[in-house]
């Protein structure tokens, strides 16, 4: 019975986690372009009705996730939740009143990568606590990862956005794990939640993951493929350290291993072409757009 909530829960964070991304986008282009990171768009921003829905469904949306976590395996739940540009899509295509090939072809490869790595994986329910000093190793992978990613963002002005959407899906992936581990925590009664690591760490990683978001759109470069990223590397990372610190085993039979390695390869094809046409990157490009224009006409 756990598995299937876990499975309901982490469809419904993803449907809404869809949702919140097509209202917020289409409430974005509503108010009036500013400049980058200027406070006013909020102010814009929060006379939206619609802008304030999404928000709310994005609250919804990680409160389902949390709910999967605690029933389900870290490696069941977020590939799932890959499934909120799935949706995102189809939300789209329909607003616009016309099917877009293109798009319809990105919602099956995802779609169909999600289910052939669940079906061939079949992952299994593993240990939800970790000791800090088992868990050790991590933080310093962690570290080193995304410390080296920042060196390359600071090195090549072509691959900062590319460096920081990677070190964004580094974080966010851990953050799912710690998530996981949180959850457990919070069975064990309050006292035991607030002087275990796991509710700190997450309260070091979830913020830093937003920051290099943003600090990765803000680049205005690479829109798509940073958002391509940002999508896959979470998975995979929650995968991995699923497998290495939860004991959450895959079947690793040698047909299974290669049916799960084909499963991913089309699931990140189909987000490839999904993020190219995501209300995100569309509403980067037109903001980029208007400020190019604006940028263009003489000045009276």
């Amino acid at each position: 019975m756990y598995p299937v909530i876990a499975v309901v829960a982490g469809l419904g964070a993803a449907i809404v986690f869809g949702m919140s991304s097509v209202a917020e986008q289409r409430s974005a282009k509503r108010v009036q372009t500013r400049r980058a990171l200027s406070p006013r768009i909020l102010l814009d921003l929060v006379r939206q009705p619609l802008w304030l829905i999404a928000i709310g469904g994005t609250v919804v949306g990680f409160a389902l996730q949390v709910v999967a976590l605690k029933y389900g395996p870290l490696a069941l739940v977020e590939p799932l939740l890959v499934c909120d540009l799935v949706f995102a899509g189809l939300i789209t295509s329909y607003l616009r009143r016309r099917a877009d090939p293109v798009i319809l072809g990105g919602v099956v490869a995802t779609s169909a990568g999600v289910a052939g790595f669940l079906a061939i994986g079949r992952p299994s329910t593993g240990q939800s606590t970790v000791s800090f000093i088992v868990v050790l190793p991590l933080a310093i992978g962690l570290a080193a990862g995304v410390a080296g990613c920042l060196a390359v963002a600071g090195r090549s002005k072509t691959l900062r956005p590319l460096a920081l959407a990677l070190a964004c899906g580094i974080c966010y992936g851990t953050a799912a794990f710690l998530v996981k581990l949180v959850v457990s925590d919070v069975s064990g009664g309050l006292p035991h939640l607030l002087t275990d690591w796991p509710i700190y760490a997450l309260a070091v990683v979830g913020p830093v993951g937003f920051v290099l978001n943003q600090d990765a759109f803000q680049q205005g470069t690479y829109l798509a493929p940073v958002l391509a990223i940002i999508t896959a590397c979470d998975p995979i990372v929650s995968i991995a350290l699923a497998y290495l610190w939860l004991n959450e085993k895959l079947s690793s039979s040698p047909a299974a291993i290669a049916g799960q390695i084909v499963s991913l390869v089309v699931m990140i094809t189909g987000i490839v072409v999904l993020a190219h046409h995501s209300p995100m990157v569309v509403q980067k490009q037109t903001e980029a757009k208007a400020t190019q224009d604006a940028a263009r006409r003489p000045a009276r």
